[in-house]
């Protein structure tokens, strides 16, 4: 009878750890889902940030315009896996290089009040973007480490729960002059 007892407390000690770490994994899951929206979110906001930029280079020359504006077009809004986002990064990187060249060539658009303010909500934006992405990759931290560590990666095999990547670094970010360092010549 106490085995009988013994097994059944096993048991019900079992099914309420694997009860706990599944909603573990599961609110682990929904945080890193919405770390990564979040980074979606702020990735359209600088790319409406750096669209109104260029329309106000528009006024200055026709050429650059175009040439900024197909760079633009490859604006994609709801990426899925990390790697996108880098690349989105790295479209609106490319655009912001172009447009510090016409602000060195037009030191009129270099001036305007409109210019400079915009160019300080894309630095503002990329703060976001930067902090959306270390929750992101905090994010997924954990979630790897409960999806590996023992015995929580019994219960995550069983339930089919994997590990994540992180954001890619980038580390010509590391090189690269900031938007400020730019646009403050």
């Amino acid at each position: 009878m106490t085995a009988i007892i013994i097994l059944i407390a096993l048991a019900l000690i079992i099914g309420l750890y694997i009860f706990k770490t599944q909603r573990e994994l599961i609110s682990l899951e929904e945080k890193m889902k919405n770390a990564f929206g979040q980074i979606n979110v702020q990735l359209k906001t600088r790319w409406d940030a750096v669209t109104n930029l260029v329309e106000m280079t528009k006024q200055y020359t026709v050429h650059e315009h175009d040439t900024l504006t197909d760079v633009i077009s490859q604006r994609r809004v709801n990426n899925v896996s990390p790697e996108q986002v880098a690349d989105q990064d790295n479209a609106i990187q490319t655009v912001l290089t172009r447009l510090n060249a016409v602000a060195e060539a037009y030191p009129d658009l270099k001036a305007n009040s409109m210019f400079t303010d915009t160019m300080a909500s894309i630095r503002q934006y990329e703060e976001n973007v930067r902090v959306s992405r270390m929750v992101y990759n905090d994010s997924v931290t954990k979630m790897n480490m409960m999806v590996r560590q023992w015995p929580s990666s019994i219960v995550a095999s069983m339930l089919h729960f994997t590990t994540h990547d992180l954001l890619p670094e980038d580390t010509a970010k590391a090189e690269a002059p900031s938007v400020s360092d730019i646009f403050n010549k």
